[in-house]
């Protein structure tokens, strides 16, 4: 116990850990639970692509999906292998849940979780053809820029290393979105106002409950520094920015 309260008052004060064995109880489950949010939201993430990447209008923009698979792929696998160094069965993990599955495209549940793991809501929904999957993309692509620059700072130092050679990655991938729906509408796509006013609370979901009270325990371990809250509305004003600049209505 006096080792636990040594280790909470050294992380309060902004301290960093980087060994499993030095990890308290209560910090592990936390630090398990972000983690594998991150690896499910990725593979259930990039299993849904992947149907996707033959409804590419051409060659380039099946590339840039295949790529995007892959690389979703990796990070998720680069954030498993820490998780690893807590005992989890990698080798097994990729196969354990069906990450391709999804509800029905009405289905609205909230933030809840599905029994299947530990992905988050939005990635339970189906993708609708290619312009919809872009749309989401580039939705769902702005909320991973603000979450990767908040974890990118979190107290367990291997996994704030991971996430800050992700975060330029994801950033692409948000990039790509973009182009891609620009391109669209320069080929005279009227959908897309639809996917947007689908995704946009779906997305928004993805950050969690706004009364969460769990936020000031979570930065006491250095796991957060900014409540669910803030974080969404930094999103909301990041993509709803984008959605202007694009001349698509950003939803009410």
């Amino acid at each position: 116990m006096a080792e636990d309260m040594s280790i909470a008052s050294y992380l309060a004060q902004g301290g960093v850990l980087s060994n499993p064995a030095n990890v308290p109880p209560r910090y592990r489950a936390e630090l398990m639970k972000l983690m594998a949010t991150f690896v499910d939201s990725e593979l259930a993430g990039a299993a849904g692509f992947a149907d996707i990447i033959n409804q590419g209008p051409g060659i380039k923009e099946r590339i840039a999906a295949a790529k995007i698979v892959l690389e979703k792929t990796d990070n998720a696998d680069r954030v498993l292998r820490i998780m690893g160094d807590f005992g989890a069965d990698t080798d097994r993990y990729a196969t354990h849940h069906p990450w391709s599955a999804r509800l029905e495209r009405g289905a609205d549940i909230g933030t809840a979780r599905t029994e299947h793991d530990m992905r988050l809501a939005v990635f339970n929904y189906p993708l609708e053809g290619w312009a919809d999957a872009v749309v989401m993309n580039l939705l769902m692509g702005r909320a991973v820029a603000v979450q990767m620059a908040e974890f990118s700072m979190v107290s367990y130092q291997p996994l704030a290393e991971a996430f800050r050679a992700i975060a330029p990655i994801e950033a692409r991938h948000a990039e790509l979105a973009e182009e891609g729906v620009i391109k669209l509408m320069e080929h005279g796509n009227t959908v897309l106002q639809d996917s947007v006013n689908y995704w946009w609370p779906r997305v928004a979901a993805s950050f969690g409950s706004t009364a969460s009270t769990k936020a000031e325990s979570l930065k006491a371990m250095g796991l957060r520094r900014s409540t669910n809250a803030e974080l969404k509305a930094r999103w909301e004003a990041e993509a709803g920015t984008v959605l202007t600049r694009l001349g698509v209505a950003v939803p009410a």
